[in-house]
């Protein structure tokens, strides 16, 4: 062989095998590793496989907005899970990153994991649809990259989620349910704007209360998922709205019902998200006309994404699109120290364990730890 044909041959060599890696997993047959704890999407839901790294590993959360006692308590869990014996075997470091609600400062921060040798990235979108260039730079890099919770509109990537249209149809329904005249007025209380949780919830709340027969007027209001901007919300909503006959929140449950008790408004249905303190006040309540639905998309996605992120880093086969089913409790199976805890403070999220993946933190391991970057 010439040397000309053998540089042509190792430059082939190099692009095709540059080409296979810039195109990320491969796309298999299922079914996927441990079903009953990575539960595919649906039937179409199709899956990867990468291949196979020898750990440890370096496993990186690249969070946004860190504005709210769901996402202190989801950066808690991480760190709380990483110490586990299962994971702490498995996990060489694991570093930590909020940036805020900036999309692009978001994707530098994926970026710089990239770039730093990071083997897997778990990460809750700022938006939806701006991080197509990042999926393939991860996947030039051999990185397993996973959403969750605010996930992205993509199949080319692997994502953790509890379905946040069913959310906010199952939570329209109760409400119009509880309703029986099927009219009147709604409150709906939003979380961050931009967020497809904030969108597919809405959406899904919207589509069964607009539905014909009803005749709902509904107010919308911005709560950001936060107990003092949605307790504000609903306080500033009320003076002008004066009455509603029910109410959905997506986060910030507490505080919007702290809202109607401070203005001596009268006790509506309400679903709300799955604090402790809002299901305690569903609770105490009840007897004085408050019913409650309460739907938790938990913190505990954090821990199934990144037990899915060394799975597939193990080489084995995942589903694209994890399914996570919606925990909930509703009136009157508002259960002290079994959904939820009066020991505990009121802006703990109640809904942590998932048997089926072997995540069973204790309250005390996950509040123990802190929401700071490291």
């Amino acid at each position: 062989m010439s040397s000309r044909t053998g540089i042509a041959a190792a430059v082939a060599a190099f692009l095709a095998s540059s080409a296979a890696l810039a195109a990320g997993p491969n796309v298999v047959s299922g079914p996927g590793e441990n079903p009953s704890c990575f539960k595919p999407w649906d039937a179409s839901t199709k899956y990867f496989q990468w291949p196979a790294k020898k750990g440890p590993y370096r496993i990186a959360l690249a969070n946004g907005f860190v504005g709210n006692t769901w996402r202190i308590q989801m950066i808690k869990m991480a760190k709380a899970y990483a110490a586990t014996p299962e994971m702490a075997s498995q996990i060489k470091e694991f570093k930590i990153v909020s940036t805020g609600t900036d999309v692009a400062a978001q994707i530098a921060a994926i970026d710089n994991f990239i770039n730093s040798g990071y083997d897997a990235i778990v990460t809750i979108a700022v938006n939806p649809t701006a991080f197509a260039p990042v999926i393939k730079r991860a996947n030039a890099k051999g990185v397993v990259l996973v959403p969750f919770d605010n996930v992205l509109d993509s199949n080319e990537v692997m994502m953790v989620n509890e379905d946040q249209l069913a959310m906010g149809q199952q939570s329209g329904e109760w409400v119009v349910k509880n309703i029986p005249s099927k009219s009147g007025k709604l409150l709906e209380v939003r979380g961050v704007p931009g967020n497809s949780v904030d969108r597919d919830r809405h959406l899904g709340f919207r589509k069964v209360v607009e539905a014909p027969g009803n005749k709902f007027e509904v107010v919308e209001v911005v709560g950001n998922w936060d107990d003092g901007t949605a307790q504000k919300a609903v306080a500033d909503a009320v003076a002008v709205h004066k009455s509603f006959d029910g109410m959905f929140v997506q986060g910030g449950s507490t505080g919007a019902v702290r809202a109607l008790i401070d203005a001596k408004h009268k006790m509506i249905p309400v679903a709300g998200e799955a604090e402790n303190g809002f299901r305690k006040l569903c609770a105490e309540r009840a007897k004085e006309g408050l019913v409650c639905a309460s739907l938790g998309q938990s913190p505990g996605l954090v821990a199934i994404s990144m037990k899915a992120a060394v799975t597939a880093l193990q080489g084995k086969v995942m589903p694209q699109m994890i399914s996570v089913p919606i925990p909930t409790a509703t009136h009157p199976d508002f259960k002290a120290d079994v959904n939820y805890f009066p020991k505990l403070t009121d802006n703990f999220f109640t809904t942590n364990d998932f048997p089926p993946c072997g995540v069973n933190l204790k309250a005390t391991d996950i509040m123990s730890k802190d929401e700071k970057n490291n």
